[in-house]
């Protein structure tokens, strides 16, 4: 093969200057255009939370409906996480106490909690910026019960009125909108004000 002939091939097969400019071009349009679209991962991580909440809210009420029990979803009062506890129904009416709770079994619990269903957002490397910021539920209670059928009960054994919980961190804030007597839950994000 003449040389002129292979000069030429190897000038065919790159691509000039123009070209790569072009694509290189593009290329940042579209990522300025998509990236505001995309969650921050705080986002991201606010939203894991709040599916982790849900899927421990509807275990609870699972295992109340497959053990014939009371089960209850309490919230800690400095918003930094919830646990899991079996109830009676003699003990409705009483007050939380951490110390003598009949915590559910959680298999992924560290054996420091020995098994014991709770979770705390601050320890949690993903999940320390997310606080359980308010929780109304059967008028101003902190916890969530379910009786052996699976439906919430509030403190007297009567059929649970509902309320919302409010998951918030510096990027998103989600509300729960547990409903009344089935405990079906809707999620909503709440748009909030930018901080000056």
């Amino acid at each position: 093969m003449p040389l002129r002939h292979q000069f030429a091939r190897t000038l065919r097969s790159g691509y000039t200057l123009i070209e790569v400019l072009i694509v290189v071009v593009i290329l940042g349009l579209a990522g300025a255009l998509l990236v505001p679209y995309l969650g921050s991962k705080g986002d991201f991580d606010t939203q894991a939370a709040v599916r982790t909440l849900i899927a421990d809210i509807t275990f609870a009420q699972s295992d109340a409906l497959a053990n014939q029990g009371f089960r209850r979803v309490y919230f800690n009062p400095d918003g930094s996480g919830w646990c899991l506890v079996r109830l009676d129904e003699d003990s409705l009416t009483v007050p939380f106490d951490a110390t003598t709770a009949d915590y559910l079994y959680d298999p992924l619990a560290s054996n420091a909690e020995r098994g014991a269903y709770i979770v705390d957002l601050r320890e949690s490397q993903r999940f320390n910026s997310v606080r359980v910021s308010e929780v109304k539920l059967d008028g101003d209670d902190r916890w969530i019960t379910f009786d052996e059928l699976g439906g919430t009960v509030s403190a007297g054994g009567v059929p649970g009125t509902g309320g919302s919980i409010v998951l918030s961190s510096p990027e998103a804030t989600y509300q729960l909108d547990l409903s009344a007597v089935t405990g079906k839950i809707r999620v909503t994000r709440l748009v909030t004000a930018p901080s000056p």
